[in-house]
């Protein structure tokens, strides 16, 4: 199979979907990998340390002609779609829930599109989102940490434990892989670090994790209200279902926060738990409402595209292997869990969440590839 791997377009996205070693994973079992120019410079992988493992440094036109499969890091961007042919396979984080002009366009092409952060496992994790979503969170503490400074709008306030100054306290809410990222090194900082869940099942499961001097709560009104009084900074941490038209914390509930307040909105759900939240980018990340400071950027592991490119290569390896090795129809027919992934076949969307939010006929995954 010939393996195309992009430089990533989106504005401020220094990640790469393959690092060398994992190009040379795939060219030692006979795949051919073409590489865009300066597709890892924003990693620290130069075009020289690819060829040295066997990669073609390929024009982006040419890349995306030849290639059977496109192995990226985000979603098609408008400027791709031209770039796009009948049965190419695209493999990377879709979001197909959120970009409906480009699930039509993948449709309408014919695409195999597969989706990092729908594919499960055996235990009902998602290894390709779980690598990503741990360094998201931690990355979101380290916004906070920035931003608390005076300097950069914030009220301050040190996020660390001082002998003979008040303890900061984070609040962290959902209990999942950001929410355990986040809470590690508010922890390490020694922070007052608060966990609010509605599944006992994941704070027992963080609890595990944690440091014992992290509080866990159930997340009732209460609860949040307590908590929404007294906390320095809110780093949010669970997705908001999309069909939901309330609110975890809404507007006039910023009103019960310290006025200087940090919100951390690591998921980025436009007006999702957090109302008054926005997607914001690297380049201008922080913004007020209700005088409490608002971040929101929606890549926040870009920031740290050396790690996080070789965390992502290394779960996603083992997945474009198969997809290659025994191509793509016997791969989603043997494997479920890859086959979760699968967004678009031939024209049919078979990603059931994305068919209810766009109004799109869904067809089941496995009856898509057996009837094509």
């Amino acid at each position: 199979m010939i393996i195309g791997i992009p430089k990533e377009i989106k504005k401020n996205e220094c990640r790469v979907a393959a690092t060398p070693s994992a190009a040379a994973a795939l060219i030692k079992r006979g795949h051919t990998v073409l590489v865009e120019p300066q597709a890892g410079l924003g990693s620290g992988y130069p075009d020289e340390a690819y060829v040295r493992a066997g990669a073609q440094i390929t024009p982006r036109e040419a890349l995306y002609k030849r290639c059977d499969m496109l192995y990226k890091v985000k979603e098609i961007e408008a400027s791709e779609y031209e770039l796009l042919h009948e049965d190419q396979i695209v493999f990377t984080y879709l979001h197909s829930n959120a970009h409906s002009e480009m699930t039509e366009v993948l449709l309408d092409r014919g695409i195999t599109g597969i989706c990092y952060e729908d594919v499960d496992d055996e235990n009902g994790d998602y290894p390709m989102l779980a690598p990503m979503s741990i360094l998201a969170g931690k990355g979101g503490f380290l916004a906070a940490l920035h931003f608390s400074q005076s300097v950069h709008g914030g009220r301050g306030l040190l996020l660390n434990r001082i002998v003979g100054v008040a303890t900061p306290d984070v609040t962290i809410i959902g209990c999942g892989w950001s929410g355990v990222g986040a809470a590690e090194l508010a922890a390490a900082f020694g922070n007052r670090v608060t966990m609010l869940d509605i599944n006992k099942k994941a704070m027992d499961k963080a609890r595990e994790k944690l440091p014992v001097n992290v509080e866990f709560l159930f997340s009732n009104r209460e609860n949040l209200e307590t908590c929404l009084k007294r906390t320095d900074v809110l780093i949010n941490c669970i997705l908001w279902p999309k069909t939901r038209q309330d609110h975890l914390v809404n507007r006039e509930e910023l009103k019960l926060m310290k006025r200087g307040a940090l919100i951390v909105d690591v998921a980025c759900d436009e007006a999702g738990a957090i109302e008054t939240c926005r997607s914001t980018s690297h380049d201008d990340p922080v913004y007020v409402e209700e005088g409490v400071l608002h971040y929101a950027v929606d890549n926040i592991p870009s920031g740290f595209a050396e790690t996080a490119s070789q965390m992502l290569s290394e779960c996603t390896l083992p997945y474009a292997l198969e997809i290659a090795n025994r191509g793509v129809v016997e791969a989603l027919r043997r494997d479920p869990h890859l086959r979760r992934g699968l967004t678009t076949y031939k024209g049919q969307l078979t990603l059931v969440e994305t068919a209810d939010k766009h109004g799109i006929p869904y067809v089941d995954p496995l009856e898509a590839i057996e009837r094509s």
